[in-house]
């Protein structure tokens, strides 16, 4: 990886001395004409790899087709980063930024009931226990879309003013507990630590996700905030055992976990400024307790933290945890609370990027204008990205033809499926964009 964004930049810098600076000389009539012409391989490599669905971290088959494509084109991906991630770089003709598009690859443990003729039969392992995968949130879409670009601007990179780095990045859907119990590294900050972007940073990164939304057929999108950070967290409750018709006798952890539960309702409602972002804490699982009268000496507790705001988010979840201590020191209880390492960033929106890029959209959706979506309480290690790089992330709504909305099964449903006709909105979508962004740096 370090070898070939060198290469890059030696080329890049070699190209400003030698060429100054030019413009892009790609029209979008040919962008359009290109990305038609593409498009029946683009709706074939999805099925492939709607057929042939992998679990996070456990990718390998969908990176070696990965790779196998690109390097069809004459590219020369690097593979096994974070796994099972491949990287690969198109080199523009011209000196200019580089700017990436990046596609998620993994697969849920859902078992698959679209009864599409290319659905998925695939099995996996997923905590022990074996199960059904299926690309039920769309990234075979996602896949298949970005490769799409990539072979537009790959046929036209010696008119490129700039380069672009594809990235095709393994376990957004949550990295696997491993065979030692323990979860395992992965998604888009492991790339991250392994250095895709360490020798040279792209200016921008795009990326794009089906469903999601209901404005069906068309781009929604917004700047700043527009996915939550999700934080997993636990809590034990340790009282002292009795029976239940002695509670004094004891020290009763169900009660004292009640009223935490109610408390970290307040802490939403009561304790952090409404008015700037929203916030959510929901408890998913409670366990405590085997018998009808018999007061247990633990509880515990899981649950789920969604918030749009680094500041807040910090507040929260310091607050949970001095609440949770607080109610039950008061009768001389324990609180032990967790916080799960995998958790996702808020993704954030450049605000001058999405700004920029508003009328590159509007002329790709043509008589339907890019919606304005309301932030999602659903998370996306895309964040990895936004966090570091100027990054604009938006939602392609797909309703499978002849669906009516009402009946639209949503993402991570066995049911899911998208209008396949889309994905060329979504082809154009990357390819305008990458373009229009050099077109921009060189005037």
């Amino acid at each position: 990886m370090k070898e070939l964004l060198t290469r890059l930049c030696s080329l890049m810098a070699v190209s400003v001395v030698l060429c100054g600076p030019a413009l892009a000389q790609v029209s979008w009539e040919q962008a359009d004409q290109a990305a038609e012409h593409v498009f029946p391989q683009v709706v074939e490599w999805r099925r492939w790899f709607h057929q042939n669905p992998e679990l996070s971290n456990r990718e390998f088959q969908t990176a070696a087709r990965i790779t196998e494509i690109l390097q069809g084109m004459g590219l020369e991906p690097q593979t096994g980063i974070a796994h099972t991630g491949v990287v690969a770089i198109i080199e523009g003709g011209k000196p200019g930024p580089l700017v990436a598009i990046r596609a998620d690859i993994d697969g849920l443990p859902v078992t698959e009931e679209t009864g599409l003729p290319f659905a998925s039969q695939a099995k996996g392992n997923y905590q022990g226990t074996e199960v059904g995968v299926m690309h039920a949130c769309g990234h075979d879409a996602h896949m298949a879309m970005a490769l799409g670009a990539a072979k537009v601007l790959n046929d036209f990179r010696d008119e490129l003013a700039g380069s672009v780095m594809l990235i095709f990045q393994p376990a957004e859907e949550g990295k696997p507990v491993g065979a030692d119990g323990e979860i395992e590294r992965g998604g888009a900050k492991m790339m991250i630590e392994e250095g895709i972007f360490e020798e040279h940073k792209p200016e921008a990164v795009f990326g794009i996700h089906v469903g999601i939304v209901p404005q069906f057929g068309t781009i929604s999108v917004r700047p700043g905030p527009i996915m939550a950070a999700s934080d997993r967290w636990w809590l034990t409750v340790t009282g002292k055992q009795t029976h239940g018709a002695r509670p004094w006798g004891g020290v009763d952890p169900i009660v004292l976990t009640s009223q935490i539960i109610l408390a970290y309702q307040t802490i939403a409602s009561r304790q952090v400024d409404v008015t700037k972002a929203p916030s959510i804490i929901s408890v998913g699982r409670i366990n405590g307790g085997v018998r009808n009268n018999v007061i247990p000496e633990q509880v515990e507790i899981e649950g789920t933290v969604r918030t749009f705001d680094v500041e807040m988010r910090d507040y929260i979840l310091a607050a949970m945890e001095r609440t949770a201590q607080g109610i039950a020191a008061t009768v001389g209880a324990t609180a032990e609370f967790t916080l799960a390492d995998d958790g996702n960033l808020p993704l954030i929106n450049d605000y001058e990027l999405t700004e920029r890029m508003m009328p590159v959209l509007n002329r790709v959706t043509g008589d339907v204008p890019v919606a304005r979506v309301t932030p999602q309480t659903v998370a996306e290690d895309f964040s990895e990205f936004s966090m570091r790089v100027p990054s604009l992330y938006m939602f392609l709504g797909s309703l499978p033809e002849g669906t009516a909305p009402e009946q639209w099964a949503s993402n991570h449903s066995p049911n899911f499926d998208i209008n396949e006709q889309d994905m060329q909105l979504g082809v154009r979508a990357f390819t305008h964009m990458v373009l229009s962004y050099f077109q921009d740096d060189t005037d």
